[in-house]
């Protein structure tokens, strides 16, 4: 099926930061998470508000994800950008410009750009923010419905195709989970946005869809 990420099914040890690389399967022409998003959760208990609490267990680079995203560690990005600049060292003449999807919640300060560009740094590569959404996003995980996921994303999203037409598009996001917000920009990546091609990577991929 084309390019081809090689075997992403390989333990890697990049920058004493270990990544275990899985494939994504989308619209997208080939993809890849650097890592799981969880080893393992185990269910401890309930809570003091009947909440059940997990102990949970990440991967190297999860965690550090993990530490950027809940805890505000924003030296954790460091070991992550590395990671994944060193990853695509490998592939990096594949990709004209990288596409940081946009955050789908306010915070001071968002992990995924926080990567995106210090990821397009690191690798000589070109940050395009040129993803904008039509209208006020809503988070997807807690919907499990996957038609009503392709109808949170329908029409959400626009680009501004003088950036994107002709180019190849490496697209990049923090997690992926069911792949409806990556999925829908790829269709508008490949559609309005004229690219020439589209590749995904993301940092984590959680082990279900849901």
């Amino acid at each position: 099926m084309g390019y081809s990420w090689g075997d992403c099914n390989s333990r890697e040890s990049l920058n004493m930061v270990t990544i275990h690389p899985q494939k994504i399967e989308g619209r997208w022409q080939s993809g890849v998470a650097l890592d799981f998003h969880t080893t393992s959760s185990t269910p401890i208990g309930y809570n003091e508000y009947g909440h059940m609490q997990f102990d949970t267990v990440r991967p190297e680079i999860a965690e550090l994800l993990y530490q950027l995203k809940y805890q505000g560690r924003q030296d954790a990005a460091a070991g992550i950008i590395e990671a994944a600049a060193a990853f695509l060292a490998s592939y990096r003449d594949k990709f004209d410009i990288l596409v940081p999807v946009p955050p789908s919640s306010a915070r001071a300060v968002q992990p995924v750009i926080v990567l995106a560009r210090g990821i397009g740094t690191a690798a000589n590569l070109p940050v395009v923010e040129c993803i904008t959404t039509t209208r006020e996003t809503t988070q997807l995980k807690g919907v499990t419905d996957p038609e009503r996921r392709k109808e949170l994303v329908d029409g959400l999203y626009t680009v501004d195709a003088s950036q994107t037409s002709g180019r190849n598009v490496l697209l990049f996001d923090d997690l992926f989970r069911s792949g409806t917000t990556m999925n829908a920009i790829t269709d508008v990546l490949l559609g309005p946005g004229r690219a020439a091609s589209v590749r995904a990577l993301t940092i984590t991929k959680t082990r279900s869809n849901q």
